[in-house]
């Protein structure tokens, strides 16, 4: 990393430190968490995951309990001793199993592909929820759509593309409800959770609010920005959470300080313990690692929280899970994003007509910027890696992260220029693009291709007028949606888009639905008119 100039870093000090002081005053201490499935109910959690009487960690995760919680434990410790008992059948009788996401939807063979999705959208709407003792599930206020399958829940970055796509869709109405969830979220609990479940309360996602304001300010103006203000300055809060006092070359929680003392940012999770929702698949990893085992947990839920769960990024060996040391990168995606969000504070400022902190939110902003294309570029790679802080070097491993500071607008046109021809030689792949060229058994590696980041792949090389590779992109990608629609009637969270086979590896079986394969698709087809229902 090149040294930045003492005046430079002293000026991203003072800029950090004076956001730190604006959202504390905004920050004020949230409500106690709800306490997730694993805590409630203890030992019965953990006894029932670890004999897989379900075998998707995550259906007793979402289970909803028939009594209060007290009162199932209590029964469970009284009957537990007896030689006759059956965990598996005392489980199904004080639990109702949940149902998958869009089930019992059947396609109608006559329909074109997006006629489908605009079908889709009402079979994964819910809400406005309804609070049931002892669920994990977090009650949402308006309506939301969730991604499908065994993802009954609404999805922080998921939402992101699935508004998006939404807009596409002229359902501008239910964006503006999805927003208002979120801004729920933020004012209850301090932050947007992984997704709305008890279990998520812990950590959050790649954070795409300021990116929703964006899509809600392009319909109604910049007033946008200035409504949902609180909320963006909580957002950041969150995420700059420990930055105060934090002495060069360390890191807390999320927040890393350099050693020049430049604030970056990094994945965190809050529990040190197996999640909820993959219980049995954490315990076996640490098993296998031979670092201590909560260590293990934080790097996992850190993974999760950065929603490349799991990648060859995040392993210091390819093909073995145990290796995963997440929070010791800091994520270009991330700072890309965090970017955008003190952009949208510095924009919410100027509709207020507060010039001194849209001047001051604007450097800060300027300031991050400068720090991505300083950090984060690669000379050897000619693209944007992740950075081990730690080590004070580079991540070696190209991946599709590179792409965020062109999708905000972050990079310079030679570095795009340059990120463009790595990923044409690296990433592209007959049906899109790689999240990384390692093929690892782990699914956000080759030869997945995943929706999200062809999109932010194909609009941020159109932002740098790198029109030839988004259009490559797009038609393979597009190609291999539609010919997999026209075989099967579904569109799936992710696919192999290196020949005809279906999308492997992971932690469970590829999901159908699906909210962002949906949006992704149908707003490609609105840029690139190469289907029947285009022009739609």
């Amino acid at each position: 990393m090149k040294k930045n100039s003492g005046v430079l870093a002293q000026l991203r000090l003072a800029a950090f430190a004076a956001s730190w002081l604006v959202c504390v005053a905004v920050l004020a201490a949230p409500a106690a968490d709800p306490q997730p499935p694993s805590v409630l109910y203890g030992e019965l959690f953990d006894a029932v995951q670890r004999a897989r009487v379900y075998p998707d960690s995550k259906t007793f995760a979402d289970a909803i309990p028939n009594a209060p919680a007290e009162d199932i434990m209590a029964a469970y410790r009284r009957e537990r001793a007896a030689a006759s008992f059956d965990l598996a059948a005392f489980t199904k009788a004080h639990f109702k199993e949940p149902e998958s996401a869009g089930s019992a939807y059947k396609t109608d063979p006559n329909q074109d592909v997006c006629t489908h999705i605009d079908a889709l959208w009402p079979v994964l709407t819910r809400g406005p929820d309804s609070a049931v003792a002892g669920s994990s599930l977090l009650p949402l206020p308006h309506l939301y759509v969730v991604p499908g399958g065994r993802y009954r829940e609404i999805y922080y970055w998921d939402s992101y593309f699935t508004m998006s796509g939404l807009e596409t869709s002229s359902r501008s109405d239910l964006v503006d409800e999805m927003l208002a969830n979120f801004a729920y979220l933020i004012d209850t609990y301090g932050h947007i959770p992984n997704g709305n479940r008890t279990y998520y309360l812990s950590r959050s996602q790649p954070p795409f609010f300021a990116a929703m304001v964006g899509l809600a300010a392009r319909r109604s103006g910049d007033a946008a920005y200035a409504k949902y203000l609180p909320q963006l300055l909580r957002e950041h809060a969150f995420w700059m959470k420990g930055a105060a006092g934090l002495k060069r070359g360390t890191a807390a929680l999320r927040v890393v300080r350099l050693a020049d003392g430049t604030l970056l940012n990094r994945y965190w999770d809050d529990r040190p313990t197996p999640r909820d929702e993959s219980y049995l698949e954490d315990v076996e990893t640490a098993a296998r690692s031979r670092r201590p085992a909560p260590e293990v947990y934080r790097h996992l839920r850190a993974a999760a929280e950065s929603g490349w769960d799991f990648s060859a990024r995040w392993l210091t060996d390819p093909k073995d899970l145990s290796t995963i040391h997440t929070s010791d990168f800091l994520p270009v995606d991330l700072n890309s994003l965090l970017y955008e969000l003190e952009r949208a504070i510095g924009l919410g400022y100027v509709a207020k007509q507060d010039a001194a902190n849209a001047v001051q939110w604007t450097a800060i902003a300027e300031l991050r910027a400068a720090a991505i294309r300083e950090v984060f570029w690669n000379e050897k790679r000619h693209t944007f890696t992740d950075y081990l802080w730690a080590q004070r070097k580079l991540a070696d491993t190209v991946t599709l992260a590179g792409l965020s500071p062109l999708f905000f607008g972050v990079a310079s046109e030679d570095q795009a220029k340059q990120v463009a021809g790595t990923t044409r030689l690296t990433l592209l792949r007959p049906e899109g693009v790689v999240p990384t060229a390692i093929v690892s058994g782990q699914q956000w590696d080759a030869p997945n291709g995943w929706p999200p980041l062809q999109w932010i792949t194909i609009q941020g090389l159109k932002r740098y007028g790198e029109n030839a590779l988004a259009e490559a992109i797009t038609r393979g990608w597009v190609r291999e949606n539609v010919e997999g629609f026209q075989k099967t009637r579904k569109l799936v969270e992710k696919y192999d888009i290196t020949g005809d086979d279906a999308a492997r590896d992971g932690e469970y079986p590829t999901q159908d639905g699906f909210g962002w394969t949906n949006a992704v698709l149908r707003g490609l087809l609105r840029e690139y008119p190469i289907a029947a229902c285009a022009a739609r």
